[in-house]
């Protein structure tokens, strides 16, 4: 599965041709939290990107009852459950993605996630950055509220 994920993420970099402002102040989160796993500069055939953008491959956790609120991110990315239940709300869109499952997030569209569930949610992001970029990709836009239930399908 992440073989593929990394051979998915080369047709990603095409279309990346700009860099994202630094956010401002933090994304609200509770109950998440990442742990970087690699981050190496691309190098390779595609000569307009060495050096000048990165790969990073984060591990990340939502506690039950964790969330993140309302972002955009700094580049675009794959996103891998390997356990739990994601609950990902992009543009009034609900999805609720399980172990197994991969999407795409190409970074300028407002979304959030939660883990409605009783056990935690695993899943890897693996995302193009801008060399320069440290911290967080995560980029504050217009806050949503924390939701106190699950969703109705």
């Amino acid at each position: 599965m992440f073989r593929l994920a990394f051979a998915a993420l080369g047709f990603l970099l095409v279309p990346l041709v700009a860099q994202a402002e630094e956010p401002g102040e933090a994304v609200e989160r509770e109950g998440q939290h990442a742990e970087l796993k690699l981050e190496e500069i691309l190098t390779g055939n595609l000569h307009e990107l060495n050096g000048a953008y990165k790969i990073r491959v984060a591990l990340v956790t939502y506690e039950p009852g964790g969330f993140v609120g309302n972002h955009h991110h700094a580049g675009p990315g794959l996103r891998c459950v390997t356990e739990g239940n994601l609950t990902y709300v992009q543009e009034g869109v609900t999805h609720v993605y399980g172990p197994g499952d991969c999407f795409y997030e190409s970074g300028n569209v407002d979304h959030h996630a939660n883990n409605f569930g009783d056990t935690p949610v695993e899943l890897y992001n693996f995302q193009i950055l801008p060399v320069a970029w440290s911290g967080s990709s995560a980029i504050t836009v217009t806050p949503v509220p924390k939701p106190v239930s699950v969703p109705a399908d």
